[in-house]
């Protein structure tokens, strides 16, 4: 709808406004028909004992991007189905008593091969990801298990992907590593050639009294030395610089990633988890996000979000887990 200004606009000829005509989550939305085309990846949904979560499980199931198999306990799995009309005829549901039991279920099922992601569904983070990161019996790898968010924001000109804004509290250099390799695998996964790596930091040059600086310099010389692979990183680099053409040549900052960042690192939880949540709520974005480092991706979105971020999610998850195995390459 467009209403017609009550009053006369003047603008001077140099003072022009900035308008921006763009459909929310669009970018996304090509994920979910892209990935539509592939068979359904067997899905763990974790205590889905609620009604949002079910509808998330429902819109992922309509797009064709998951099998589920609701875990937890069945009679609140029923009374949260038939609150949110979700039909369970056809769909498995495994008996647990608690979320702290389905947790361990679900895990044990992708342990045994049962299953190709899992779902968050009415549960703490902590509840999953502490039976996922057991030494025991979890679905550790070789790697770190961090998240990664993949923005679609109208005031960038691609996706941004940002790690780790959900798992990792202050991760230290080794971390940063692999933060860094899953997000590139990820965004690899879908469809960025060769992802630009922003390190972010409160300054643009290396102050030994801010250890992000110093990580980052460590970080871009381990990936010259070939033990951070299939991105190009560039760092420390403040926000404005790494997404800002402009601010990068005001800076006199010459790099292939600043200005054009397709990774943003950042130096811990509480700055990525504000980022992120800037760009949702101010920005007009819309996110999507995983878990990766495990045997499995986890699709791990908050309590609050909308439909259209757990069905997006549920797509980057199948579209990972299909390049992974070799069937979208």
């Amino acid at each position: 709808m467009v209403l017609a200004p009550s009053k006369k606009v003047k603008r001077p000829m140099t003072e022009l406004p900035r308008a921006y005509l763009y459909e929310r989550g669009d970018r996304l939305k090509a994920f979910i028909k892209t990935a539509h085309t592939h068979p359904p990846i067997r899905t763990g949904i974790v205590h889905a004992v609620n009604k949002i979560s079910l509808e998330g499980v429902a819109a992922s199931m309509e797009a064709n991007l998951i099998a589920p198999i609701l875990i937890g306990p069945r009679a609140r799995i029923e009374a949260a189905a038939n609150e949110a009309g979700f039909d369970l005829q056809g769909v498995e549901i495994v008996d647990t008593p608690h979320s702290h039991a389905a947790a361990a279920k679900a895990v044990a099922m992708a342990r045994e091969g049962r299953l190709d992601a899992l779902m968050k569904g009415a549960l703490h983070t902590d509840e999953i990801m502490s039976e996922v990161v057991s030494t025991e019996h979890g679905l550790r790898t070789e790697r770190r298990v961090s998240h990664t968010y993949v923005m679609d924001t109208p005031a960038y000109e691609k996706l941004l992907f940002i790690t780790d804004a959900a798992i990792n509290i202050s991760p230290d250099l080794d971390a940063k590593r692999d933060l860094i390799q899953n997000a590139i695998d990820l965004a690899r996964a879908l469809g960025v050639d060769e992802p630009k790596v922003a390190i972010l930091s409160a300054v643009e040059t290396v102050d030994p009294k801010l250890q992000s600086t110093v990580d980052a310099a460590a970080l871009c010389k381990m990936a010259d030395r070939g033990q951070i692979t299939g991105g190009v990183l560039d760092g420390p680099l403040a926000f404005d610089n790494a997404i800002s053409p402009q601010a990068a040549q005001t800076k006199g900052i010459n790099s292939p990633v600043a200005g054009h960042a397709d990774i943003l690192l950042v130096p811990n939880l509480e700055a990525g988890n504000m980022l992120a949540k800037q760009l949702d709520y101010l920005g007009g974005a819309v996110a999507a996000g995983i878990v990766l480092g495990a045997r499995i991706p986890i699709i791990l979105t908050s309590r609050a979000e909308g439909k259209l971020p757990r069905v997006a999610s549920s797509a980057v998850a199948k579209l990972y887990h299909y390049n992974r195995i070799g069937l979208m390459q």
